[in-house]
């Protein structure tokens, strides 16, 4: 059993939420908080598995909510919940350590299994969605970023910079896998040790790193 917490000001968004997740067998919401301020608490005191985190709350946003409950020990997966403005929040939530973002029109049989390939560990975010989401923040002038992530990068192997490459468009661990005639056991191997050497908590924060440094430019 996979135990949720929603963190969202508007209790009918919460209900709503509660409604769809727990029409699935293996899903349960634990908790519940109405603003970001109360977040890491709850999540101390219920362990749930996953937050689904709204990004405008009246007290502490989504983003500095994200932010206490990854420095707990052993945190839950976060994932920010917010409209399709795509606003600075979303991005620099993912950058905070937020394993994803979900829209709050996603279809219902949809958010069910989005939240259960990110409480897998696995990508949530799907190619189409990955290139909107960091296309959009990609438009600005990214020279400086740009250099600061490709000497990052050079701390990869050949193998690695292709099995990064997969992850940033989106890919799953079985499709990775297939493309690169891999097993999956073989590539999660390969996900760990990319993320251990550029430092980061998440695929989504690798493959925002593979945009900035222009992996898939190429």
């Amino acid at each position: 059993m996979t135990r949720l917490l929603i963190v969202d000001d508007e209790a009918l968004v919460r209900a709503g939420l509660k409604m769809i997740l727990e029409s699935a067998d293996d899903l349960e919401v634990v908790a519940e908080a109405d603003d970001g301020a109360d977040a890491a608490a709850m999540v101390r005191r219920h362990r749930p598995d996953v937050v689904l985190m709204d990004i405008r709350m009246p007290r502490l946003d989504g983003l500095a909510a994200t932010r206490e409950v990854q420095a707990l020990p052993d945190p839950p997966k976060v994932v920010v919940l917010t409209t399709f403005d795509l606003d600075d929040y979303v991005f620099r939530a993912l950058q905070a350590g937020a394993s994803g973002f979900l829209l709050k029109d996603t279809p219902p049989r949809e958010l069910v299994q989005a939240v259960r390939v990110v409480a897998a560990g696995d990508a949530m975010l799907s190619p189409a969605v990955t290139k909107r989401l960091i296309g959009h923040f990609a438009a600005d002038p990214r020279t400086d970023r740009q250099r600061t992530a490709r000497e990052r990068l050079t701390a990869l192997t050949d193998r690695e910079r292709e099995v990064l490459a997969a992850v940033a468009r989106g890919l799953s661990n079985a499709d990775i896998g297939r493309e690169l005639f891999m097993s999956e056991a073989t590539v999660k191997a390969h996900v760990s040790r990319v993320l251990v050497k550029l430092d980061a908590t998440n695929r989504v924060q690798v493959a925002i790193l593979a945009h900035d440094a222009g992996l898939l430019d190429t």
